[in-house]
């Protein structure tokens, strides 16, 4: 696709970013998913009014997680980044087996995560029924965080907010302790997310956040001041793109986090793949304002077929 027309020699060639003390691209780092052999170490940021200290790089329930019948890979997974120290992770009610996969895995370790799932239900019912399943299948007895998940239109909000509507059921839960904080997600319409957070008090907030985002749409712009101002913790998404560019990993997370956000939620095939992009967490640099521009101008050409999440 045109998005990819060797984007790497051009960021290779023209962005001089101090990531690996020469040029963005690291060939060594892209084969072998390493480059130094010393202790991993991912720094923690806080999320929000929450006040929870969580790791820059989190575990997402995407990826091997969101399968079934691969237990023995999604428990190696999650056991790998308990051991590497990441501390946020996250499911969904519908992401397949992802959150069994959770509740098999967290046996005697729960209470090092902070763990989070979602319900895309918009009715009160639905969403009591799906937290229950939810639960039930991960295997505790509280989530962290539940968010409202995939909110996309006015109907959506007009469903969940009104009479009947899921935003009783998340109240009620956090006001019995089935979950500590609230939450909510979209990556369609950023306006529609800024309107949530006017309308509810969401204690943290889950958006796209990569480098094609200010091209058209863009959430950090429409939502992160809103969010700034009620001290809702901002989590992101899409980070990588779904690898439709061959931009550095490295690059890409490190413009991320160069963002007013907290952590992002990273879905991942394997258990060296977690390991490559705990590493590049560990060694994360926030990028210069010139960085963040130039990286963000060669984008842009392409940023609207590499937005595969926006209608």
């Amino acid at each position: 696709m045109a998005a990819e027309i060797q984007l790497r020699r051009c960021l290779n060639e023209e962005i001089k970013i101090r990531i690996t003390g020469k040029n963005c691209y690291n060939p060594a780092m892209e084969k072998t998913g390493k480059e130094k052999t010393t202790e991993i170490v991912i720094p923690k940021r806080r999320l929000g009014r929450t006040g929870l200290d969580v790791t820059i790089l989190g575990l997402g329930g995407e990826g091997i997680l969101r399968t079934y019948g691969q237990e023995e890979k999604a428990e190696r997974l999650i056991n790998t980044a308990l051991d590497l120290g990441i501390n946020y992770m996250e499911s969904a009610r519908a992401y397949d087996g992802s959150e069994a996969y959770y509740g098999n895995s967290l046996k005697g370790r729960r209470s090092d995560v902070v763990l989070a799932s979602k319900s895309h239900a918009r009715d009160r019912a639905g969403a009591m029924a799906h937290l229950e399943e939810t639960l039930r299948n991960m295997r505790t007895d509280y989530l962290d965080i539940w968010y409202v998940h995939d909110m996309r239109s006015e109907e959506d909000m007009e469903k969940v907010f009104g009479p009947g509507g899921a935003m009783e059921a998340f109240t009620q839960a956090r006001d019995r302790g089935d979950v500590k904080y609230l939450g909510v997600t979209g990556h369609h319409d950023p306006v529609i997310i800024r309107r949530c957070l006017e309308e509810f008090d969401f204690d943290v907030v889950l958006i796209p956040v990569n480098p094609a985002e200010p091209s058209h749409k863009c959430f950090l712009e429409e939502v992160v001041p809103v969010a700034g101002a009620k001290d809702v913790g901002v989590v992101g998404m899409k980070v990588y793109l779904r690898g439709m560019i061959e931009a550095p990993k490295k690059l890409l997370f490190c413009y991320a986090l160069t963002q007013p956000i907290t952590t992002a939620a990273i879905g991942c095939d394997s258990a060296d793949q977690l390991k490559e992009n705990a590493e590049i967490a560990s060694e994360f640099i926030t990028l210069k304002y010139k960085e963040v521009k130039r990286f963000t101008e060669f984008i842009s050409p392409y940023a609207r077929e590499l937005m595969y999440y926006k209608p």
